[in-house]
């Protein structure tokens, strides 16, 4: 290790079953970074315009970043996940915590890709202590995560002290089946003597880990030091995590109790501030939430020792319940540890369902990691489902005799066996709401429209468990988005509906080009976004953008030139993540996505769809027309919300103008080439997608 680089990749194939190292040149580093920088470059390399998902050249990348791994700081164990997605077609990135992307690091690697389909199930092991790499035949038959990953630990370690040494990537059998699956990462946690798991569950990376026929990747590191990295100023390392860990030390407690709540802590605020999912979305609040909510987990959670996913990380926000008792499929009776649920556990497959019953969300957390099954994608897909069968679009013979009622635990677990098994309507489920709003229309006549809007998806993705409505600033975080729907680009809704900091276009312009750059440099760098703002310094009551929180933005600084020996300051932290950015952009350009017209939200999470929705909170809805200059008093519902409609649509359109501008796009969101000049990502097939797209809008 070099100043945070081991400088070459692994490329494996596996149809030709062909193991080779590839150099990481200087000038990969200075357009890219690392992270997902590399993983976008490796990709965009190995795929063409035709590339899909299930094409044999379709790669699955894992990645970690040069900072990442250092046991100074909190929250640098993570790596990002890259593939062209089944549920999107498009570019997906997903980050995730445990062991695996350090040590795939340190054992020499600073980037995995992994392309081509074996005959049968293979096993990809990365041993760094040994240097070796080699793809074995699987020699177990489960797919299942709580047990492959726990039986892979065992089995790839020297000895019991040896297990901590090992970090298992694997999916479920869902993946087999469903295009909603992610890749569980392992972790073997010591002071509980249990293998751990966090998740990159975002875009379907496990459904493209199983059509390549990989039942797992290991990797085995076992010389972990505070040096490991090849810091080029530990000294400057240690500065940044004295001041933090005294922070988390002194306030963790009295702010979010990151230490013994977690993300759960989160619940209670939606729901006061009326931005819980409730209902697929319908509502954003609820008074039974309080069951499910950050205090009734505190009191579940497993405490007793530290709950670090990574060495050295003081936040030990990732908790689990010990001894949960399984009542519903093939584990029935066994007792389990279920790591979380976090808040996005909480919204999708709790709230947004009604389901408000601890015991019935654990369970549904459980088979959903074990089965390797996004729990965001699976919460929305069934509350769509659910809602379609309110509207009797769908019947008890569509759903093979299951009741799809609010509430209704028994069939969500029922459809979720499905999807592991492969059969009956789960499937159909498990496809995600793009598909369903297709299917329903053309198999059972629903309304176009009515399925448009009330899918809770962009660019296939099923959005994060905010309700936007009432914020423009957090609509236009979740429709621009390059991968979809997702919250870690760009989460906003607290700084425009709590704070009340983003009044005008150009300041949430300003917000939709900063926080997306800010927020993807922790996916190049292989870091955690938790303790940048969920542990705020004294320092913040006083600074000039406190959203920023510019004390931590300095610690990154220090990392930044702590590892790599280069200075940096907020300007070229935020250079590198548009370099990223708009090449990711640009790649989701060349496979015919990644214009204007994919960066629009459902109209739900705008404003209401429904007569039920508008009544619901009808004097705020009446006020706002008002304001616009139109009195709603004889008008019907139905006029008002299609009023209604008509300004929120236009202000959205207006964001975009607005937005593009910032970044230096033109009006049908391409990078200019003047943009892509100034970053220096103006390759000649780059230069050509935008002249192309170009000629097409003219």
């Amino acid at each position: 290790m070099v100043h945070g680089y081991a400088n070459r990749t692994l490329y494996i194939n596996l149809s030709e079953m062909r193991i080779q190292s590839k150099p990481v040149t200087e000038e990969m580093k200075k357009t890219f970074t690392g992270g997902r920088g590399f993983g976008l470059w490796l990709l965009w390399n190995a795929t063409t315009p035709q590339t899909r998902w299930d094409s044999p050249e379709n790669e699955l990348i894992i990645t970690g970043g040069p900072i990442g791994g250092i046991t100074q700081y909190p929250g640098t164990g993570k790596c990002t996940v890259l593939a062209i997605s089944p549920l999107t077609h498009t570019v997906c990135d997903s980050n995730g915590g445990g062991y695996f992307g350090p040590y795939l690091k340190f054992s020499g690697w600073d980037a995995l890709e992994i392309q081509g389909k074996a005959d049968k199930d293979v096993i990809i092991f990365i041993d760094g202590d040994e240097g070796i790499v080699r793809v074995e035949e699987a020699p177990l038959e489960v797919l299942d995560t709580h047990i492959l990953n726990r039986q892979l630990t065992e089995m790839y370690a020297k000895d019991e002290e040896d297990w901590r040494s090992i970090s298992v990537i694997s999916s479920g059998q869902a993946a087999d089946h469903i295009p909603m699956c992610g890749l569980n990462i392992s972790y073997y946690d010591p002071k509980r003597k249990d293998t751990r798991i966090k998740q990159a569950a975002r875009g379907g990376m496990g459904r493209v880990m199983r059509d390549k026929r990989i039942k797992a990747i290991v990797v085995r590191y076992s010389q972990m030091g505070p040096l490991s990295n090849g810091p080029a100023k530990p000294e400057l390392l240690r500065k940044a995590g004295q001041r933090i860990n005294r922070e988390i030390a002194l306030f963790d407690a009295s702010q979010n109790d990151m230490r013994h709540t977690g993300t759960p802590y989160l619940v209670e605020i939606m729901n006061r501030f009326d931005l819980l999912p409730i209902e697929n979305f319908r509502y954003g609040s609820h008074p039974d939430a309080s069951r499910i909510n950050g205090e009734v987990w505190k009191a579940r959670f497993d405490t007793k020792y530290p709950d670090g996913c990574w060495y050295g990380c003081s936040m030990s926000c990732a908790h689990s319940v010990p001894h949960f008792h399984l009542r519903t499929g093939p584990y029935k009776g066994e007792a389990v540890r279920v790591d979380g649920p976090e808040y996005e556990t909480l919204g999708a497959i709790g709230s947004n369902l009604k389901i408000f019953n601890p015991e019935d969300v654990l369970e549904i957390s459980f088979y959903a990691d074990t089965y390797g099954i996004d729990v965001i994608s699976l919460g929305n897909s069934l509350a769509f489902a659910f809602e379609c069968y309110e509207y009797g679009i769908l019947n008890k013979e569509i759903t093979g005799g299951l009741e799809l009622t609010w509430g209704n635990a028994d069939v969500a677990l029922e459809l979720i066996h499905q999807m592991a098994r492969g059969e009956g309507f789960g499937v159909i489920v498990g496809h995600g709401v793009r598909f369903m709003k297709n299917y329903f229309v053309e198999k059972f006549g629903a309304d176009p429209q009515l399925m448009q809007d009330i899918g809770m998806e962009v660019k296939g993705l099923e959005i994060s468990e905010y309700m936007s409505k009432e914020s423009l600033a957090q609509q236009g975080g979740y429709a621009m988005a390059n991968k979809g729907a997702q919250h870690d680009e760009a989460w906003l809704i607290f700084m425009e509906m709590v704070h009340k900091q983003l009044p005008t276009f150009e300041a949430k312009a300003e917000a939709l080009h900063y926080f997306p750059m800010w927020r993807t440099w922790f996916s190049i760098h292989g870091l955690c976004k938790l303790p940048w703002n969920d542990i705020i310094p004294e320092s913040n009551k006083t600074a000039k953008e406190p959203q920023k929180v510019p004390e931590h933005v300095e610690n990154y600084t220090w990392l930044y030139e702590g590892v790599t020996g280069e200075p940096i300051d907020i300007d070229g932290i935020i250079l590198q993540s548009e370099k990223v950015y708009n090449f990711q952009r640009l790649f989701n350009l060349r496979l015919g996505f990644g214009t204007r017209k994919w960066d629009r939200p459902p109209y739900r999470a705008m404003g209401p769809v429904t007569a039920q929705e508008y009544e619901s909170r009808r004097e705020r809805y009446d006020e706002q027309l008002r304001e616009a200059g139109i009195d709603p008093t004889s008008m019907t519902t139905e006029e008002k919300i299609r009023a209604l409609r008509k300004m929120r649509e236009e202000r959205y359109e207006q964001l975009l103008d607005a937005v593009y501008k910032r970044r230096g796009w033109d009006q049908n969101g391409v990078p200019t080439l003047e943009t892509v000049r100034r970053l220096g990502i103006d390759f000649p097939e780059v230069v050509e997608l935008i002249k192309k797209a170009s000629q097409q809008k003219n």
